[in-house]
C-alpha cells in the first residue's frame, strides 16, 4: 500500500498526550494511541520510489540516469527505460572504428579512381538494373511525386545498401548509445539521435533491440539516421506505417528527402571542366567551396556546359590516376551531399546514376565504363 508522505508525516508528529492525574478515561486514549504510534513504527512502510538503473554494464552512469529522465517526456515511463537500458550493451569495435583516423595523402595518387571503382562495377550495374526493372512502378511513381529521377534514387539505395544487400549487423540501440555515452566527441549529435531512434520505436510500435544496421546507427534501405526518420521518411505503399525495411517505402523516402533537400527537377548535377591544370594545391576545392561562374572564367576554368556567368558553383577535384579532375558541382549536387558530406560520395552517387540509366537504354552523359580509368568524356 502506498501512503501519502503528507499523511505519514502528519503520523509521526502527533504528540503522545501524557496526563498529570490517573483518571482512568484520559489515560486510555492516550495510551492507545502510543500502542498505536509504536506498532506502526515496527511495521515496514511502503515509501514511492524512482526506478534506477542497477545492472548492465551502464549501470551508475550518471549521463545515462539523466538521459532517463529526459526520455520521460517522450512518452516512456522510467521503469519502461530502465528496461531498456539494463539491456543495451557499449559495442567496443565501434569505438575502435571511430578512433581511426584517415589521413589524406599529398596526391595525386588515385584515390577518386579506387573509390569509385570499389563502387561502380559490372556487378553493381547488374544488381541495381535488377533492382529499377524490379520496381520500376515504384521509381516512377516517386519521380513523378517528388521530381527526383529514378536513376539517383536507385543509385543512393545501391551505395548504401547494394540494394539490401548489406543492411549492418549492430543492432542499432546499441550502436546509437554507444556513441552517445561512450565517444565524447560526437556525444551530443548521437545522444540526439538515440532520442530519435526510441521515439521511432514508440511511433511506429516495434522492439527497439530488433533493427539492426552499420555502425552508426543508420536504418533500412535507404539507410536513414533516426532524425532523417522522423523528417523525412514517407508511407509510400499506404499501410499505414514508414517502414525503411520495406522497398517501396524507402524508394518514396529517398525521393521525399532528396526534394526536401533543395533537388531541382530537370537541372544537371555536375559537369566536367577545363583548365583546372594550372591552378594553385591551395586553391579552395570540394563541395563546400562556393564561386561565380565568371570567376572561375578569369582563372581559366571553363564548365562543359552553359551557364550564368553569375551562378553560383563548386569547383571539384578529384584525384584520378590519370592526374586531377576538374567538375563543376551544381545545385542538385549541394543535394546530394546533404545525404553524405563528401565529395566523393556525391560525385560516386552521379555517376552510378548515370551508368545504371545508360544501362536502360538512357541518354547518360559524363560518365565512363566502370573498367575504365574514371576520366570524363568529352562533352557533348
Amino acid at each position: 500500500m502506498r501512503h501519502s508522505p503528507l499523511r505519514l508525516t502528519t503520523l509521526l508528529l502527533l504528540p503522545v498526550l501524557a496526563g498529570c492525574g490517573t483518571n482512568p478515561s484520559a489515560d486510555a486514549p492516550t495510551a492507545r494511541l502510543a500502542s498505536a504510534h509504536n506498532a506502526a513504527a515496527e511495521r515496514p512502510v511502503a515509501f514511492s520510489s524512482t526506478p534506477r538503473l542497477t545492472s548492465g554494464p551502464y549501470a551508475g552512469r550518471g549521463d545515462v540516469e539523466r538521459f532517463i529522465d529526459r526520455m520521460q517526456a517522450k512518452g516512456y515511463t522510467r521503469a519502461e527505460l530502465v528496461g531498456i537500458f539494463s539491456r543495451v550493451r557499449p559495442d567496443d569495435w565501434i569505438i575502435e572504428y571511430m578512433n581511426r583516423q584517415w589521413r589524406p595523402s599529398s596526391g595525386p595518387n588515385g584515390a577518386w579512381s579506387r573509390y569509385r571503382s570499389r563502387h561502380i562495377t559490372p556487378a553493381m550495374l547488374s544488381r541495381g538494373t535488377a533492382f529499377w526493372n524490379q520496381h520500376a512502378v515504384e521509381l516512377r511513381r516517386a519521380s513523378k511525386e517528388y521530381g527526383v529521377p529514378p536513376e539517383y534514387i536507385v543509385a543512393i539505395i545501391g551505395i548504401e545498401t547494394k540494394w539490401g544487400g548489406y543492411m549492418g549487423k549492430h543492432r542499432i540501440v546499441d550502436a546509437l548509445a554507444t556513441l552517445a555515452f561512450d565517444y565524447p566527441r560526437r556525444a551530443e549529435y548521437f545522444t540526439g539521435e538515440l532520442e530519435n531512434y526510441l521515439v521511432m520505436a514508440r511511433q511506429e510500435g516495434f522492439d527497439p533491440f530488433q533493427p539492426v544496421g552499420p555502425f552508426a546507427g543508420a536504418m533500412g534501405y535507404g539507410q536513414f539516421m533516426p532524425s532523417s526518420y522522423l523528417k523525412y521518411a514517407v508511407d509510400f505503399d499506404g499501410d499505414g506505417r514508414r517502414d525503411l525495411w520495406n522497398k517501396e517505402d524507402a524508394i518514396g523516402s529517398v525521393a521525399h528527402y532528396f526534394k526536401q533537400h533543395g533537388w531541382r527537377s530537370g537541372e544537371p548535377v555536375t559537369v566536367p571542366a577545363t583548365g583546372g591544370a594550372g591552378l594553385p594545391q591551395s586553391m579552395d576545392v570540394g563541395f563546400k567551396s562556393r564561386y561565380r561562374v565568371r570567376d572561375l572564367a578569369r582563372r581559366g576554368v571553363r564548365p562543359s556546359l552553359s551557364l550564368a556567368d553569375d551562378a553560383q558553383v563548386s569547383l571539384l577535384r578529384l584525384d584520378a590516376s590519370g592526374g586531377y579532375e576538374y567538375w563543376i558541382g551544381l545545385d542538385n549536387f549541394q543535394t546530394i551531399t546533404k545525404y553524405n558530406k563528401s565529395t566523393y560520395y556525391a560525385m560516386t552517387v552521379h555517376q552510378l546514376a548515370q551508368a545504371l540509366k545508360a544501362r536502360r537504354g538512357g541518354s547518360a552523359r559524363y560518365v565512363a565504363e566502370p573498367d575504365g580509368d574514371g576520366a570524363p568524356p568529352p562533352a557533348s
